[in-house]
């Protein structure tokens, strides 16, 4: 019996990873696992680019916006279907373009720990950036000299793990025959890309959609809203603004994004790079 595959599809953001996931899935017929960090959240659809048919999707809407959801959850949600369709004899295809949570999947990463206790995840979200930095300097003095100690959120997830004492996720990944691709197209292509597809998530209505999250009680400072735009046009919907400069800025902050993608991919192992998606289905799919 042969072996099966694990292909994985990465990219920076609009680069067609989509299209060439499905239609590897298609040719394997193999399920599709999500790798994308604000896909999981219901009802944030249109701005992040959700596939329109899901039928053959895992690990999608499986989380509301107001609800955390970090690499240690995905790793185990997404090897725990990794082994169910290996006992299928089945091959899979992940697609994502959060490279943290696939690379920490098939590198099977050793030093990633549980969410913390409700209590303890209030405690520290109520501290301020610089009570939080001088707790866990106090805590992890040698640790903290080597983070940095602007960014809010990974200073209180590193507090997090150094209060309360928390033993490493454990997981698996099946000895599939796993191969990496991404699509990076040029990055002049890339800014077209991006400028395009952000104005069609306008025309399909992701004011709207932004704006029923709105009504739900969801919002700024919901872990589905570090989503790139939905902060952008909660605000835009509760300060009346200029549409043509948000349309502007959310394109400017894709374009930044895209680019820190592009650095990332250039470290992933064992990644086979195409410059298109014809070139990748043409490498892939006899």
């Amino acid at each position: 019996m042969s072996v099966p595959n694990l292909v994985v599809v990465m990219g920076p953001t609009a680069s067609g990873k989509s299209e060439v996931a499905e239609a590897i899935a298609n040719f394997h017929n193999a399920p599709i696992i999500n790798g994308d960090a604000f896909q999981i959240y219901r009802g944030m659809d249109i701005g992040t680019a959700k596939p329109k048919d899901k039928s053959n999707y895992h690990l999608l809407d499986i989380r509301n916006p107001n609800e955390d959801f970090g690499v240690g959850e995905y790793v185990i949600l997404a090897s725990e279907l990794l082994h169910e369709f290996y006992n299928q004899n089945r091959s899979v295809v992940i697609c994502g373009g959060t490279g943290l949570y696939i690379r920490a999947l098939t590198e099977e990463y050793r030093d990633l720990f549980p969410s913390p206790s409700a209590e303890l995840r209030l405690k520290v979200a109520e501290m301020n950036l610089d009570e939080a930095v001088d707790s866990l300097t106090k805590l992890d003095p040698n640790g903290s000299s080597n983070m940095d100690l602007k960014n809010e959120i990974r200073v209180k997830r590193a507090l997090e793990k150094k209060m309360e004492n928390r033993i490493p996720i454990q997981f698996s990944v099946p000895p599939f025959m796993i191969k990496k691709i991404a699509i990076i197209p040029p990055s002049q292509l890339s800014q077209v890309k991006i400028k395009q597809r952000t104005q069609e998530m306008f025309q399909n209505g992701w004011v709207a959609e932004v704006k029923d999250l709105l009504n739900k009680g969801y919002g700024l400072g919901n872990p589905g809203f570090r989503a790139l735009g939905y902060e952008a046009i909660a605000e835009y919907l509760q300060e009346k603004g200029n549409e043509m400069d948000l349309v502007e800025r959310i394109e400017n902050d894709t374009v930044r994004y895209a680019k820190r993608q592009r650095t990332w991919l250039r470290a992933e192992p064992n990644l086979v790079v195409f410059d298109g998606v014809s070139e990748a289905l043409e490498a892939i799919t006899p």
